[in-house]
């Protein structure tokens, strides 16, 4: 793009920060370091059983960023958000949390999102930032898409507590088999009559499994997702969001 039509097309229309609104960038270096800082352990009101990391409390750069993607149809700002997951999964392979890729591959499991929200927002937000965090760490990650889903009845949980939000989705999320993973488990079932997890959703054990998601307000939708994949038979090493309400 050269420099004229690029300047037009600021002109109409203009170039934010997507973490501060900073003007003639998408995304500024201030942002990019905040975002980017020591990934912490949360502990939410309901606890899914697994650890529990954040990039940081749900506020400033974190919360414009999200809710631009989120709200705003901001798809570019998936970018720098999986680039900073990106940079907490290789802090917590320094820090002991993760194994290393050397020893297991890496599988990310995008939280679920309710069909009509994603509709509205022109797709999922949060298999936009598990894309580009695996873009970010190459060949290491196995992406596993569309691997959870919310039935039907899930209200939108804004201005819910803690115990709503736990009743809302309990018993509504669920595993989306593909055709070869259903043939395949029949297969499997023939041979053995025990589901296995290989099988039914293509996550290996030996795998490291991290569950993603934007915000984690009280753990809810972390504790229904991570309870869905256990009694499948995945093993879920952890819980990894943007951002965490305190």
């Amino acid at each position: 793009m050269n420099a004229t039509v690029r300047t037009l097309l600021d002109l109409a229309l203009p170039r934010e920060c997507g973490g501060c609104g900073a003007v003639a960038t998408l995304w500024c270096p201030r942002c990019e370091d905040t975002v980017c800082s020591a990934v912490e352990r949360v502990s939410p009101r309901v606890d899914p059983g697994v650890p529990c990391w954040a990039l940081g409390p749900y506020s400033g750069a974190r919360r414009s960023a999200v809710l631009e993607l989120k709200e705003r149809n901001r798809h570019d700002v998936a970018v720098p958000l999986g680039r900073a997951l990106a940079h907490a999964i290789e802090q917590l392979r320094v820090l002991g949390e993760i194994d290393p890729p050397e020893l297991s591959r890496l599988v990310l499991v995008p939280a679920p999102t309710r069909a009509r929200a994603a509709r509205v927002r022109g797709g999922d937000h949060v298999e936009r930032c598990v894309r580009a965090t695996a873009a970010e760490l190459g060949q290491e990650v196995v992406r596993i898409p569309s691997v959870l889903r919310m039935r039907r009845g899930v209200r939108d949980s804004v201005g819910l507590s803690a115990s709503e939000r736990q009743a809302n989705v309990e018993g509504r999320i669920e595993l989306i088999l593909s055709r070869s993973a259903t043939s395949a488990g029949r297969r499997y079932r023939r041979r053995t009559e025990v589901g296995d997890v290989a099988a039914r959703v293509g996550i290996p054990r030996e795998r490291t499994v991290l569950l993603v998601d934007d915000v984690l307000t009280t753990g809810a939708t972390a504790t229904e997702s991570v309870s869905v994949l256990k009694n499948s038979g995945v093993r879920v090493d952890g819980v990894l969001v943007v951002a965490a309400v305190r």
